[in-house]
């Protein structure tokens, strides 16, 4: 293990044997605290042989960690730290942004209304490391009541995250994780505090509405856009199953038919919501076999749409679905070869004969229970009549689908 010497002697770090470590340390009460002492050691290696940057990412992963894993962490953070102030005043640093008004920011050396460059790769690290652990000390924020003081701070951090909105990284991929992070935390934040992202004043190229600067807003509608066309885009293929492929599309139906209940039906909502709760659409994405849970929850079986609020419906079908539409199988979703008519050359007497098997087969499921005679089982009349346990008289019906004739019941 290195260790740094002392009075500026860090340069020449010293190599100490882990062994000559493991004397001078009293011993370990168990094999837990055996392996913390081994993590150390390693952290310690890892932080002598980086720049201060990288060391500072490296505390701000520890501390994410420690503030997703353990809640006794997070509540003192927030409690006896003052967290969300703290890393506050941690990302404006590493934004490197100025205040000209009380809830209105800028990057340092800019003026106000100026393009913004890219943020540099470690500012985008440690602004994301700063996000993911405020994230993790708001997330039940709006369960209970904030007061004054907390409003205000809430105010304060959503100033901030509007200049993450509206600020890009080096690439479009990292700008749309830094932005994810951003939209993640603004959903922890209090609704009433969420009025700063409408408080800069309308600029020059500013989106503009009713005299209120939408930039943010507008920012908020193409991420989210983005994120819904990743998980419904325009359908094209209807020659593979909904469950099928690799898409997000494709993972949620399969979730769809998972034996966790809860899970399933997480995802059935989340993809009947983001269809407008249109039946039609969602059998459209998923196949009627795989929509037939949650129709059949909400009553919806027989089509419709549910009572939520949902803009008007906009032509959404491609050139390949509506060619293809008149041939998918609704009940799975994708185009199928045509299957030969099973009527194709019997006689009008044998199609007679098949339409009365079948009729007698939904007879015989109609039923509560029968054995194998087609007559009802002891345990299924007591349930009809608990009054008495001798059967009535079969049927007519009974006596057309028992070729045997009418027998007594055990």
């Amino acid at each position: 293990m290195k260790m740094e010497g002392e009075e500026g002697e860090g340069e020449e770090a010293a190599e100490v044997p882990s062994e000559e470590v493991k004397e001078a340390s009293p011993p370990s009460e168990n094999s837990d605290q055996e392996l913390i002492v081994e993590s150390l050691k390693s952290i310690s290696n890892i932080l002598l042989h980086n720049e201060t940057g990288q060391v500072h990412f490296f505390d701000l992963r520890i501390t994410f960690l420690l503030t997703a894993l353990r809640m006794d962490v997070r509540a003192q953070l927030v409690q006896e730290l003052h967290g969300i102030s703290l890393l506050g005043n941690q990302l404006d640093a590493t934004l490197g942004l100025c205040w000209p008004d009380t809830l209105e920011t800028a990057r340092a050396g800019l003026e106000v209304g100026e393009q913004l460059p890219p943020l540099s790769r470690q500012q985008t690290e440690l602004t994301m490391e700063i996000l993911k652990i405020l994230f993790n000390i708001t997330f039940d924020t709006s369960r209970h009541k904030v007061d004054e003081e907390e409003a205000a701070e809430y105010r304060h951090l959503g100033a901030l995250l509007r200049h993450c909105l509206m600020s890009h990284a080096d690439g479009e991929e990292r700008t749309e994780e830094f932005h994810s992070h951003t939209v993640n935390l603004l959903g922890n934040l209090p609704l009433p505090c969420l009025d700063v992202l409408l408080v800069p004043k309308v600029q020059q190229g500013s989106i503009e509405y009713m005299g209120v600067n939408m930039d943010a807003v507008n920012m908020l509608l193409e991420f989210m856009e983005k994120t819904l066309d990743r998980v419904l885009p325009p359908l094209r293929d209807v020659t593979n199953k909904p469950e099928v492929g690799s898409a997000l599309r494709n993972k949620l139906v399969r979730i769809m038919t998972s034996i966790d209940t809860d899970v399933k039906d997480c995802a059935a909502e989340f993809l009947f919501v983001l269809c407008k709760e249109s039946v039609s659409r969602f059998i459209k994405y998923t196949g009627y076999g795989n929509a037939a849970g949650l129709l059949a929850a909400r009553g919806l079986l027989r089509g419709g749409r549910d009572s939520g609020i949902y803009s008007e419906d906009e032509e959404s079908d491609t050139e390949e679905y509506r060619e293809a539409k008149a041939h998918i199988n609704p009940i799975t979703g994708v185009v199928e070869e045509e299957q030969p008519n099973p009527m194709e050359g019997m006689t009008e007497e044998q199609k007679e004969l098949e339409a009365m098997k079948l009729v007698h087969m939904f007879d015989r499921l109609s039923r509560p229970s029968s054995d194998d005679s087609g007559y009802p089982t002891r345990s299924a009349q007591r349930r009809r009549h608990p009054s008495t346990l001798q059967p009535g008289p079969p049927s007519k019906t009974h006596q057309l689908i028992s070729p045997t004739g009418p027998q007594s019941v055990c």
